[in-house]
């Protein structure tokens, strides 16, 4: 089975319960979308998001645990596919590929088309945002008497980084020699490059 969301291959569980979806009837399959996309648009909103999957198992008669696992398959789709900037053809590709029947994969590869540019902002918002450097600090040394003949002379780097997480800052030490500073200046210009282009 080729899916474009991912290249590792799947628990046959996802498979079934994407047959599973097939047996809502389209009203129950729209509203568990909406479900999904509200979470999708907030996704720290894990209570509302448990909740409303909890009241939609009991407004349809059936049990709310096998219906997160359900949607726990689902999610998996639109993750990987924000990953990789799936387009809606691809997605509906994935989704039949899956075993989902066409009007329902329509269905759900429309909402997607019509949510991608909102979800894509806020992937590459969260992804930039996960640990923002507040502060540096660094120092140059030499080495001048170690255990090891071949290490004295060698030039080194102490960084301290203060890298704010959520509400709170944390303080991240490094010891680089020369070259690994080198190859992390460079990744560092590179991450600047390519935040200069999203602002």
């Amino acid at each position: 089975m080729q899916l474009h969301f991912t290249k590792d291959s799947l628990p046959d569980v996802v498979s079934a319960d994407f047959q599973n979806l097939n047996k809502f009837n389209d009203q129950q399959f729209h509203q568990l979308t909406e479900i999904l996309f509200l979470f999708l648009l907030e996704p720290k909103e894990t209570d509302r998001f448990m909740q409303q999957l909890s009241e939609f198992a009991g407004e349809n008669g059936m049990s709310a645990g096998p219906l997160r696992n359900l949607m726990k398959s689902v999610l998996l789709v639109p993750q990987g596919a924000l990953k990789k900037s799936l387009t809606v053809d691809q997605i509906k590709e994935d989704f039949q590929t899956l075993g989902l029947n066409e009007d329902k994969a329509s269905h759900f590869s429309a909402q997607w088309g019509s949510h991608y540019p909102v979800l894509s902002r806020l992937a590459v918002a969260q992804t930039l945002m996960v640990n923002q450097l507040v502060d540096m600090e660094w120092k140059f040394g030499v080495t001048v008497g170690t255990s090891e003949i071949q290490k004295v002379g060698n030039i080194f780097l102490q960084l301290k980084l203060v890298v704010r997480k959520g509400n709170s800052t944390d303080n991240v030490y490094m010891e680089l020699t020369l070259p690994q500073f080198y190859n992390f200046l460079h990744e560092m210009e590179r991450a600047k490059a390519s935040m200069e282009c999203f602002s």
